[in-house]
């Protein structure tokens, strides 16, 4: 059980109409996650969520979420001294399960954070240098929605 959060559009419907419209692919937040964010919302006035701290690649097909070699706006793809740089993360590694889920992309990872809280430790599985290594991360906090 989620809450909507958004929809997979295309600018002209999809088939020569000119118009835009839903190509039906929905995305929705875990519902924990929606009750933990109102609860903070109620108690501080701004959501917090949880987070690894390392810029993961949206593609599909990489076997796992890969830590890009650069963050958004040319930043640094793993905070210093964030979560992911304390557990010894580097940009280049795959991460191909989360405690005991299996994660197959960057998505699935940031889904699976969702129903996660500040605080948390959860064990993730990568791979580097094609060996399978695991790690204990205690998960960051990130205050707003941007």
């Amino acid at each position: 059980i989620g809450i909507n959060s958004a929809i997979q559009s295309t600018s002209n419907g999809g088939f020569g109409t000119g118009q835009s419209g839903s190509i039906g692919l929905g995305f929705a937040i875990p519902i924990n996650q929606a009750k933990y964010v109102a609860q903070e919302l109620i108690k501080t006035g701004k959501p917090v969520y949880a987070k690894i701290g390392a810029s993961v690649s949206l593609e599909e097909g990489t076997g796992g979420a890969k830590i890009t070699d650069q963050g958004a706006g040319g930043s640094e793809s793993v905070d210093p001294n964030g979560p992911a740089d304390q557990a010894g993360l580097r940009p280049g590694d795959v991460i191909t399960k989360l405690d005991d889920r299996v994660i197959d992309s960057g998505p699935t990872l940031i889904g699976e954070i969702w129903t996660h809280k500040p605080g948390d430790e959860v064990t993730l599985t990568y791979e580097r240098g094609g060996k399978e290594q695991t790690t204990k991360l205690i998960l960051g906090s990130r205050v707003g929605d941007s």
